[in-house]
């Protein structure tokens, strides 16, 4: 079993889940600071967004065996 490429799933799922659903601990949470700083609330939620849809994309991958682990 690829656990690398589950765990990348499920960060992806949480990363992106953070992004649009908005959820105020994420955003405000002192790493996440920074994007908010630098590229707004918006900006940051799709950065995150899009963060989280490549984690889960690269976690499909390594399960598929496109990507070696």
């Amino acid at each position: 079993m690829h656990y690398e490429g589950l765990i990348l799933i499920a960060a992806g799922c949480f990363t992106a889940a953070g992004g649009l659903f908005d959820w105020d601990w994420f955003m405000g949470a002192r790493k996440a600071e920074f994007f908010v700083k630098m590229l707004g609330r918006d900006g940051a939620r799709v950065f995150y967004g899009a963060l989280g849809g490549v984690l889960a994309i690269i976690g499909i991958l390594i399960l598929v065996g496109v990507i070696p682990s």
